[in-house]
């Protein structure tokens, strides 16, 4: 808008400098029409006297006037001259001194307006009745031939136009600033607060904003601690009823209560566990990603030596991104475990940096050769405690925390974690991520 507005006023004070330099033109062709005319007129008239004026040279040329002595006023058929002009004109005669009983006994003006604003007559009549007419030829203004104007004026524009983009970013800085911040926090809810300062609406929004922080830092501690804490205190009714459940005489219903026990204690430790990775604060640091991936994948080679030629990767030697290591290794094991358990296999691919409107990211493919999952229970897989394999044996569903693990470390580092089934061939397709 500012632009557009410089736009509008560099262009009206243009066409203003315009009629203004056409009216200055004007007026300095009639000083010098006048002033000419005069001079010629006084010349003629401080002649010696006794001398007829009409026995010298009766025209005298020059290249842009012409003048004629003749015995009649002027009578070319030209227009008047507008009254504006006529008292200019005799403003600017009245400035060349001569003798008052030499002056012209008359004066008639043609031309300079309408059609013949070209073209400008002047008839002086002397004191023994002879008439002088003086022609001259009138230059059309061009109020825009001034190479020097044109270039002071572009560079007021390009200056006004630098000044009005600097003074926008400065004022429009604090607002990116701010939505980098939420940016940030939306990846991580211990991001650093931002700084309370500058101009007085800036100073209140990011104060706001540091609130607003500070509050969601709260409640999501507050629920964390608080799940942790529930966690913690159920082991112990857990432990006394495994004690119990041993004195039970029927066979068949104590390995029930006990399995049951044992699916209870190993959700309460995937509790804490997901308690204590969400209050642990690690730093980011610079590491390389194709490593990770490999040592992962050699980690399930070792644990499942009978899928050895079903684990595989695809990708650069060395990829290197911010991330922090414990977390982002556990969201890929986890990743990388669910294809091994419930697909058979997986196959790794790793992509380079790819330019986005987040910034340049990174993209992992996890991919099984299961069967894969209906659609309507794509993104219920990340969902906490939801458990998509038909059976209740924990060795194959486990608890249903290690997806929604994945994700929310996936998001803290500024990815994500989406799932697809695979358009070649059976299988599920888990595509990772990640900002450089």
């Amino acid at each position: 808008m500012l632009l557009v507005g410089l736009v509008i006023v560099q262009t009206a004070g243009l066409t203003i400098h315009a009629f203004d330099r056409l009216d200055l033109q004007r007026l300095a062709q009639l000083h010098d029409a006048a002033q000419r005319t005069m001079n010629l007129y006084r010349g003629l008239a401080l002649l010696p006297q006794g001398e007829p004026l009409t026995g010298r040279a009766s025209i005298l040329t020059e290249d842009d006037q012409t003048l004629h002595l003749s015995d009649a006023p002027p009578d070319e058929a030209f227009t008047p001259t507008p009254p504006e002009m006529v008292r200019q004109l005799a403003a600017e005669m009245q400035l060349v001194p001569i003798p008052v009983l030499m002056r012209p006994r008359d004066m008639v003006f043609l031309g300079g307006g309408g059609d013949f604003e070209n073209v400008l007559v002047i008839g002086l009549r002397f004191p023994d009745g002879v008439w002088m007419h003086l022609r001259t030829e009138l230059v059309t203004p061009r109020p825009w031939h001034s190479f020097n104007f044109l270039v002071a004026f572009a560079m007021m524009t390009l200056a006004a136009g630098g000044l009005s983009l600097w003074a926008v970013r400065r004022l429009t800085r604090p607002v990116v600033v701010l939505a980098r911040a939420a940016e940030r926090l939306g990846r991580d809810v211990n991001a650093a607060p931002l700084p309370e300062r500058g101009p007085a609406e800036v100073t209140m929004a990011a104060a706001a904003f540091n609130t607003m922080a500070t509050r969601i830092r709260r409640f999501v501690q507050d629920r964390t601690l608080m799940l942790t804490a529930i966690g913690h205190d159920l082991r112990t009714p857990i432990t006394r009823l495994r004690l119990r459940a041993e004195f039970v005489e029927d066979e068949v219903q104590r390995r029930r209560m006990l399995a049951d026990l044992d699916e209870l204690e190993a959700m309460v430790s995937a509790t804490l566990t997901f308690g204590r990775d969400a209050a642990v604060e690690e730093a980011v640091v610079r590491l390389d990603l194709a490593e990770l991936l490999r040592t992962i994948l050699d980690e399930a080679v070792d644990m499942r030596l009978d899928l050895e030629g079903l684990i595989g990767m695809d990708g650069p030697e060395h990829l290197t991104v911010s991330a922090r290591p414990l977390a982002l290794k556990r969201a890929l094991s986890n990743l990388v475990g669910n294809a091994i358990n419930y697909g058979g296999g997986v196959q790794v691919r790793l992509g380079g940096p790819v330019a986005t409107l987040a910034g340049a990211m990174v993209t992992i493919l996890v991919e099984d050769r299961g069967p894969g999952i209906p659609q309507t229970d794509v993104e219920r897989m990340f969902q906490p405690f939801q458990r998509l394999e038909a059976s209740r044996n924990r060795e194959t569903g486990g608890v249903g925390l290690g997806l929604p693990i994945a994700r929310n470390i996936l998001r803290a580092h500024g990815g994500d974690v989406t799932a697809e089934n695979r358009t070649d061939g059976p299988g599920l397709r888990v595509r990772v991520t990640l900002p450089v």
